[in-house]
């Protein structure tokens, strides 16, 4: 086994030729990569037909599938009508996955919404579990839920904090998005050593067997002293935005370990998420 690559969504240079993600997978696998993020980030809009013809296409090409589900999840909201919006958010992103044949599904954990870190956290853990819950129920025990780190410092989603909700049920799978992660820590969490750490870490909560098949997001990320992530941006950049692709290849060759990495970059996902391939494949012994 080793680590995929793939794009988040469609990437400027596909878009120019082509019109629907229906093309998509075999696009992608032509271009030497291996799996596809298919974005409901501003809702779920795509019929059965069409999920379903994607998710043909995905199986024809090789491309794996994992579907990301609406930005406005927020499991750290205790109103209940909040957390059945959320649910359905989730439920309705489940659904389409299942018709895809997509086996992980990425949530956000929410906002802090003026309480501590852990008054937050433990209201989100409730609202995971209910979640979890609704999904067993409707059938899609099967997927897997995938928390994200997050960016933005008020926001819920630190590392600990994603390996805390993803300690309630064996099937959350941390989706670790290291440009958050660097964008969150000011610069901090970038090399070898940071990138050691952080899956020690994951091992340590998880185990390794679920350590070693997580989720990823990864690009380079601006920042503000301030707030954490600013916005998205491509390798070809100037101005020395990290973190740093190419030492965290480097470890996750040495544990021989088998993650989805899918990569955010603004517009050139696809030719960036080859690049972390091919310097991945370097590192391998």
């Amino acid at each position: 086994m080793s680590a995929k690559f793939g794009p988040a969504g469609n990437c400027d240079s596909f878009s120019r030729v082509h019109k629907s993600s229906l093309a998509a997978p075999g696009w992608i696998a032509d271009f030497g990569l291996d799996c596809y993020e298919y974005q409901c980030g501003k809702g779920v809009h795509v019929g059965e037909e069409a999920a379903r013809n994607i998710g043909e296409k995905a199986r024809q090409a090789g491309i794996s599938l994992s579907l990301h589900a609406p930005y406005f999840i927020n499991l750290a909201n205790p109103d209940p009508e909040s957390l059945r919006k959320t649910t359905g958010y989730i439920i309705a992103g489940c659904q389409v996955a299942g018709w895809m044949g997509a086996d992980r599904v990425v949530i956000h954990s929410g906002a802090l919404m003026k309480r501590s870190r852990r008054e937050a956290l433990d209201i989100a853990k409730k609202s995971l579990a209910e979640v979890i819950a609704a999904c067993d129920a409707q059938g899609f025990g099967h997927i897997a839920l995938c928390p994200e780190t997050m960016g933005k410092i008020n926001q819920l989603g630190n590392l600990d904090e994603v390996l805390e909700l993803c300690a309630l049920d064996s099937r959350l799978i941390p989706c670790i998005d290291f440009g958050h992660l660097y964008a969150r820590s000011l610069g901090e969490d970038d090399g070898r050593e940071a990138f050691a750490r952080m899956l020690d870490r994951v091992e340590e909560v998880l185990g390794q067997d679920r350590a070693s098949r997580f989720h990823s997001h990864f690009s380079h990320i601006q920042f503000t002293p301030n707030g954490g992530e600013k916005c998205h941006r491509t390798f070809a950049d100037d101005g020395g935005y990290g973190p740093d692709w190419a030492p965290l290849a480097a470890e996750i060759a040495r544990r021989g370990w088998s993650p989805t990495f899918i990569c955010e970059s603004a517009g050139t996902q696809a030719e960036d998420a080859l690049t972390m391939k091919q310097i991945y494949r370097e590192c391998l012994p």
